[in-house]
């Protein structure tokens, strides 16, 4: 059996919420606009099924905020061609894309928001990438360790 593997996904709510994507149809997004090669390379390592950590960035205050699954593996992200977009990267071509992006899907929205303040107080998550000095990854990976003791958190 293969084992599933845990990320943690960024996102500013003033752009893309955690209910926007429970609004949205099949409550299934593609996750595009990802333009940083360590964020991409994890997106390419995701599989369906995987499991994500659903975190609001610049907001107030930043926290994670519900979970979502990955329901398709990496494919090229259309917006790298789109000349009006903002995404858009002119070195890339639809021969040889640069970057790609996943499609995921609602779960569920916590009871309430795991602020990054809480995170950081807590000695068992000491080590997660997002607690690091430093880290801005939008996509990162999540110990097994870490998604279950995150998810503890959530139901307390």
């Amino acid at each position: 059996m293969v084992s599933k593997n845990y990320w943690l996904m960024k996102s500013e709510p003033s752009t893309f919420s955690i209910d926007d994507l429970a609004r949205s149809p099949g409550q299934t997004t593609y996750w595009d606009g990802v333009r940083n090669y360590q964020a991409r390379n994890f997106m390419r390592d995701m599989a369906v099924g995987d499991q994500v950590l659903f975190y609001h960035s610049n907001a107030e205050p930043p926290a994670i905020v519900g979970i979502a699954k990955v329901v398709r593996t990496a494919y090229p992200d259309s917006t790298q061609f789109d000349k009006k977009d903002k995404h858009y990267d002119p070195a890339s071509k639809p021969s040889e894309p640069r970057w790609d992006m996943v499609d995921i899907k609602y779960v569920r929205t916590f009871p309430k928001p795991l602020t990054l303040n809480e995170l950081r107080r807590d000695p068992v998550l000491k080590e997660m990438i997002l607690l690091k000095k430093g880290s801005r990854l939008s996509v990162q990976p999540v110990t097994s360790s870490e998604w279950k003791h995150i998810l503890h958190l959530a139901e307390d």
